[in-house]
């Protein structure tokens, strides 16, 4: 397994390793021990392009995935997984918002994108987001840490 973290933001000071150890978690619960994950995080700026480019969004966004592999749950072999990215700034308010530390939002947020990278979608339909927000919650719990009513969907 590995997990590939660059910090292209330089407003936020954040803790790597924790990060990094989240990732690593996550994978593990996911039986996706084989991948190999891309983590971004960026400030709003970079966001925003991303997300106009890619989404047709002219505004910045929390998170954002781009699988190269996709892989159904449960199934365990070598592959790219893909790239989450994150954007500090926004995580920052929206952290702020709900009244919750940033570090315990941007767990949530790595478990969303890795959640979008193996193919869940909460855009698709209500059933989809309530697949994907029960998902996110098992997943959260296993790693140690679940809040109901933070989930970003």
């Amino acid at each position: 397994m590995e997990v590939h973290l660059r910090n292209l933001q330089r407003r936020l000071t954040v803790d790597r390793d924790r990060i990094r150890l989240w990732a690593f978690l996550a994978l593990e619960s996911l039986d996706l021990q084989e991948a190999e994950l891309g983590l971004l995080l960026v400030g709003d700026r970079r966001m925003r392009r991303l997300n106009r480019v890619h989404r047709g969004q002219d505004r910045p966004t929390n998170v954002l995935s781009f699988p190269i592999d996709p892989l159904p749950p449960g199934r365990n072999r070598p592959h790219l997984l893909g790239d989450v990215v994150i954007s500090l700034e926004t995580a920052q308010r929206e952290a702020k918002e709900a009244g919750i530390a940033l570090p315990a939002y941007l767990q949530i947020l790595l478990v969303h994108g890795i959640l979008h990278l193996i193919g869940l979608d909460h855009e698709r339909s209500a059933r989809e987001a309530q697949k994907m927000a029960g998902a996110e919650r098992r997943l959260l719990r296993k790693m140690g840490r679940v809040k109901e009513g933070l989930i970003p969907c």
